[in-house]
């Protein structure tokens, strides 16, 4: 994958050293810098884009970068400045996430019923057009061409039936096993279905800094142990409230005139997700509570992250479509 171009100091300074193979501390300097100043780190183009870069080396790499840097210590510490701050926001936005006496599975289902953000999937059934579904599966691309292996860094950190059902629903988002079903492979065939670049990483510099904060935060619970809960948390929340969302999704792509063969990544989720929420809530999450109950406030956390972040990146293009212009980065206005 080839480095996508900076968008900001910090972004510019770790594009230069990746491609030298040495993280210099006026880069480091700068990373805690720019935590402790950005006002909005969550739709901070700069940090993301920076906080992406870190991560996508436990992934598959950029061209040109030494795959040595991946457990750089100087790496590892300008990563933790972001993290930090990246984590602090996360808190902000979900606001407290009080955990009760009931079974976790009761509770993520509680958590999912209160949420009140727009909905996005309504939108795109009933009236998104062809360009703004372009925009949403650039958005989206960040994630889904990977899809699985940020929540998959979770499964050495676990035991027992929480660990078999984790890779029970992992197994699944590979294809079983059929590399053509693989969910990421489903989700760039709809890409090239729409006329869109499926490569890896091809669209990151179209996209905009909320596609890479529901990404970095996925890759933060994962790769952390201290985070273990969350990602399953997060996953959980993932399997419970995306039957219906990807049923409304398969619907509008219909309207647009598309067939089966551009609908099986959602077709797919609509059915593979109604099988994974029981396995997901009550002997994944509820498996790894009842072995720690002190976990369970992380549970809720990862959930409520999930949540939040699809509701972040939902107002995000909601509210560039209503305003008559792109939701992509740039400043291009949508044909009506």
């Amino acid at each position: 994958m080839r480095l996508p171009e900076p968008r900001g100091p910090l972004s510019d300074a770790l594009r230069d050293d990746l491609l030298t193979g040495s993280v210099s501390p006026a880069t480091v300097d700068l990373a805690r810098t720019t935590a402790e100043t950005s006002a909005d780190p969550l739709h901070d183009d700069d940090l993301q884009l920076a906080l992406a870069l870190c991560y996508e080396l436990h992934y598959r790499g950029f061209d040109g970068v030494d795959d040595t840097l991946e457990w750089d210590p100087d790496l590892l510490t300008l990563r933790a400045h972001l993290e930090r701050r990246h984590l602090a926001a996360l808190r902000e936005l979900t606001g407290p996430v009080p955990a009760t006496g009931a079974p976790v599975d009761q509770q993520l289902s509680a958590l999912i019923a209160a949420d009140d953000g727009p909905s996005l999937s309504t939108y795109m059934a009933k009236r998104g057009t062809a360009e703004q579904w372009r925009e949403y599966l650039t958005l989206r691309s960040v994630y889904h061409l990977k899809e699985a292996d940020p929540h998959t860094f979770a499964i050495p950190r676990l035991s027992g039936r929480a660990k078999a059902a984790m890779v029970e629903i992992q197994a699944d988002e590979y294809g079983g096993g059929a590399p053509e079903r693989m969910h990421s492979e489903l989700f760039a065939g709809m890409m090239r279905d729409l006329g869109l670049d499926a490569g890896y990483g091809a669209l990151w510099d179209d996209a905009p800094a909320v596609a890479f904060t529901s990404v970095n935060t996925m890759s933060l619970f994962g790769l952390h142990r201290r985070w273990r809960a969350a990602a399953l948390g997060h996953l959980a929340c993932v399997e419970m409230t995306s039957s219906e969302p990807s049923r409304r999704y398969s619907a509008g792509l219909r309207r647009l005139g598309h067939d089966g063969t551009t609908t099986v990544f959602y077709d797919e989720h609509v059915e593979a997700d109604a099988v994974h929420e029981q396995i997901a809530s009550v002997d994944m999450c509820g498996s790894l509570v009842a072995e720690d109950p002190s976990l369970t406030a992380d549970v809720l956390f990862g959930a409520a992250c999930s949540l939040a972040l699809d509701g972040l990146a939902a107002c995000h293009l909601l509210g560039a479509w209503e305003a008559g212009t792109s939701a992509l980065r740039g400043e291009r206005a949508l044909a009506a």
